[in-house]
C-alpha cells in the first residue's frame, strides 16, 4: 500500500491499534512524502505560498477544515465531540536563506533551505494530524493544530497570537518539537528539557556614532567615529565578563562594524550591530540600558554623538514544571524509559543560548518543548543547525508525529 492510499484508507474503525508509535510508522511513507514536497520548496519568513497550500490541501483530505488566519499561519483543529479543555500543538513551518550544498534528491529547488528541520516539524504535525483524526472520538477536548510562519525571525508566533490563536477555543497548554541534527543526541532519542528557561531572549542592537569626517594625515582636525565605536566594542565585554553576575549566563555579540570607504579618509559616521542573549527579564533589561549607557558616554568623551537603536525580539522560553513532567511519562510508556532522557544530562545543566519565538506563547498558557534526535556526529551527521550541508534522519519523522498525537491525547484525558 502506497503512502497516498494509506492516509484515505486509514479510518478509526479499521484501525485500532494500541501504540500510537506503531501507527505512526505505518504512515512513514505519507510523512516522508510529506516532508520532502516541502524540503524541496523551502520558503522564508511569512511568505510560504507552496507549503502553505501543501499543509492545507493534506488537511482537507484528512477531513480537517484548516483556516489561515493570518498570513501563511494555518489552524485545524482536531476533536472537540467530547467536553474538555484545547491543547495547541505547534509546528514552524519557514525555511532559511541559505543555498543548499547537499546532493539529495529532494534538494531545494529554490534559494532557500530548510537547514533547521522546520520541514520535519510541518510533516510531524501533519502525521499527528492523521493520528488525531484516527482516534478522534477518543479525544476528551479539543487539539489545537497550528502551522506557523516566520519562526526564523521571531515574527510568526506573537503574528499568530495577535491573530487569536489562543481564542476560540481557549488554549489551556501547549507544546513544540524541534529536531535536533548534528548534535550528540542518537537518533530516535526524545530529550526534554526541564522545567524552567529553555532557551534565550532574543535582542539585537545598532550604534550609530557620528564624528566629524577629515584628512587621514590630520586626525586633530576631526573626531574619528570609528575609534569612538572601537572604545564601545571594547567596553561592551565588560558587561559579559564585570557586570554580569557568573551564575546569569549572558552572551553580547557584534557582528558587524562598518565605517568609511577608503583608507586615508576619516568618515564622518560608523555603526556596528550585533545580538543579545539572556536567560532572564531582570538580566534583559539590564542589559539594554547599560548598552545605552556605556555608548553615550564614551561617545560624549570622544566629543561624538551616538544613536542606540535596541529591539527587543523574543523573550525566553519557559517550560511548565506540571506539562513537562507529563510529556515526559507519557513519552517513557509509549516509547520505553531508554529512549526518553532528560536534555539537562546531555547539556550538563548548561542553558541552550539559541532562541525559540514559541516564547511567546509561554507567556500566555503553560507551554513544554520537546526534542527529537535526528542524527548526531557519532552518526555520521557532521553538520550543525543552519549549515549548508546538514542532513537530519528521517526515522524521526513518525517519532515526532507520535510523541505530538500521545502528549495531546493523554493530557487532554488526565486534565479535565
Amino acid at each position: 500500500m502506497n503512502g497516498s492510499k494509506k492516509f484515505n484508507e486509514y479510518n478509526q474503525k479499521e484501525y485500532k491499534m494500541s501504540n500510537l508509535l506503531e501507527e505512526a510508522k505505518m504512515l512513514s511513507d505519507v510523512i516522508v512524502k510529506n516532508r520532502r514536497y516541502i524540503h524541496e520548496n523551502a520558503e522564508t519568513h511569512n511568505n510560504l505560498p507552496i507549503t502553505t497550500a501543501y499543509v492545507k490541501e493534506k488537511l482537507n483530505e484528512m477531513g480537517y477544515s484548516p483556516v489561515e488566519i493570518c498570513q501563511s499561519g494555518v489552524v485545524a483543529l482536531a476533536g472537540g465531540k467530547k467536553p474538555g479543555k484545547t491543547i495547541l500543538l505547534r509546528a514552524d513551518m519557514d525555511a532559511l536563506p541559505i543555498v543548499e550544498e547537499n546532493d539529495l534528491e529532494f534538494k531545494s529547488k529554490t534559494q532557500n533551505m530548510h537547514a533547521c528541520g522546520h520541514d520535519m516539524h510541518t510533516a510531524m504535525l501533519l502525521g499527528a494530524a492523521q493520528l488525531l483524526k484516527n482516534h478522534e472520538d477518543e479525544i476528551e477536548g479539543t487539539v489545537k493544530l497550528v502551522f506557523q510562519p516566520a519562526e526564523e525571525t521571531l515574527w510568526g508566533a506573537k503574528a499568530m497570537i495577535e491573530a487569536g490563536v489562543l481564542e476560540n477555543p481557549k488554549v489551556d497548554a501547549a507544546m513544540m518539537i524541534h529536531v535536533a541534527g548534528g548534535m550528540p543526541i542518537p537518533s530516535g532519542i526524545v530529550a526534554i528539557p526541564g522545567a524552567g528557561t529553555v532557551s534565550a531572549a532574543s535582542d539585537w542592537f545598532k550604534i550609530k556614532v557620528s564624528g566629524k569626517g577629515g584628512h587621514g594625515a590630520m586626525p586633530d582636525l576631526s573626531v574619528d567615529p570609528i575609534n569612538v565605536l572601537a572604545h564601545i566594542h571594547i567596553a561592551l565585554q565588560e558587561i559579559n565578563s564585570r557586570e554580569g553576575a557568573p551564575a546569569e549566563n549572558l552572551a553580547l555579540t557584534v557582528g558587524q562594524i562598518h565605517g568609511g570607504n577608503t583608507s586615508n579618509v576619516i568618515p564622518d559616521d560608523a555603526f556596528m550591530s550585533g545580538t543579545v542573549r539572556t536567560y532572564s527579564n531582570e538580566t534583559r533589561e539590564f542589559v539594554k540600558n547599560r548598552l545605552t549607557e556605556i555608548s553615550e558616554g564614551i561617545a560624549s568623551t570622544f566629543r561624538a554623538t551616538v544613536e542606540v537603536e535596541y529591539t527587543k525580539g523574543c523573550p525566553c522560553l519557559i517550560a511548565d514544571e506540571d506539562l513537562t513532567k507529563q510529556i515526559f511519562e507519557y513519552s517513557k510508556e509509549m516509547m520505553g524509559e531508554d529512549k526518553v532522557i532528560d536534555m539537562g544530562k546531555l547539556t550538563s545543566g548548561k542553558k541552550i543560548a539559541g532562541s525559540e519565538d514559541f516564547a511567546f506563547f509561554s507567556e500566555h498558557v503553560p507551554t513544554a518543548s520537546v526534542s527529537v534526535g535526528a542524527g548526531s556526529p557519532a552518526e555520521g551527521y557532521l553538520f550543525p543547525h543552519h549549515h549548508p550541508k546538514i542532513i537530519f534522519n528521517e526515522d524521526a519523522l513518525t517519532i515526532g508525529a507520535a510523541v505530538y498525537a500521545n502528549t495531546a491525547i493523554n493530557w487532554l484525558k488526565n486534565n479535565k
